[in-house]
Parts: C-alpha cells; structure tokens; sequence
C-alpha cells in the first residue's frame, strides 16, 4: 500500500492561457478550496512544478485510494474546467530525512 498518493493537474479547456495562474477566473474559490484540504490533512504538499506559474501542479493527497482522491478533488470550483486531473498514481515513500534536518 502507498504512503500517498500523486495527483497531477493540468490547465483544462477553461484556462486561460493569456493569464497567469492567480488571474484564472474563480482563483479565491479554487484557492480557499485548497486552504481547507490541506488544513484537513488530505493535501499534505502541493503546488505548480516549472518556471514561474508552473507547467502543471503536483498534489501530494493522503487518502486510500484514487477513487476517494478523485471524488474529494470534484468538489474544487476549477475541477475539469480551469483545471483536469492528468493522472493519480501511488508514491510509497523510501527515503524522508529526520525531524529537524
């Protein structure tokens, strides 16, 4: 069984591409959104990975499985139209420096 799970997200058929991420229409919605999964502990990372606002971002979701990470992350305001879930895939965490390093 995996520690996490890996969600990634891409722009979908809503974004803006003349805009950078916080100018995306619904940017508070989606964003206070995401302020309460990680508050709850079902994000425990995220965000855009690349240069500047990022090519896609990276979710890091404690949940069982894909189907329970994909029915939570339907509720966000971006889900399938500003953003899209590209993929989910299991990460089973080797190597974690220890506390305090």
């Amino acid at each position: 069984m995996a520690d996490y799970l890996l969600v990634r997200n891409v722009p979908g058929p809503a974004w803006d591409h003349s805009k950078g991420r916080r100018e995306q229409a619904g940017w508070d919605a989606h964003a206070s959104f995401m302020d309460a999964l990680a508050a709850e502990g079902f994000v425990v990372l995220g965000g855009p990975v690349g240069a500047g606002d990022g090519d896609y971002t990276l979710l890091v979701v404690s949940v069982q499985d894909e189907a329970a990470a994909r029915a939570r992350l339907a509720d966000d305001p971006w889900a399938d139209t500003v953003l899209k879930i590209e993929s989910v895939e299991p990460w089973s965490v080797w190597l974690r420096a220890a506390d305090g390093a």
